[in-house]
């Protein structure tokens, strides 16, 4: 049951739409309305809060980019194993 529930979230994740709604979310994260909201000499944890938004959005984006290699990696097993 675990695999079919792993197969099936790396085939939805395999779509070229995927890529394109990260893509501008991340962007969307990097412009003015986000970047201005975090740029405030608040601090989380000692840290400034832009620094933490910009590093953590980064580190979660390479996370995304990360699955969605794996996706294709999975699926281009699965058509290897059919053929």
């Amino acid at each position: 049951m675990g695999h079919r529930i792993i197969t099936r979230v790396m085939r939805y994740l395999n779509l070229k739409e995927t890529w394109v709604i990260f893509f501008i979310l991340g962007f969307i994260m990097l412009n003015f309305p986000f970047i201005h909201v975090f740029s405030t000499p608040r601090r989380i944890f000692g840290i400034p809060a832009l620094f933490l938004y910009l590093f953590l959005g980064w580190m979660i984006s390479i996370c995304i980019i990360y699955l969605l290699v794996k996706a294709i990696d999975h699926v281009d097993k699965d058509k290897g194993e059919q053929s």
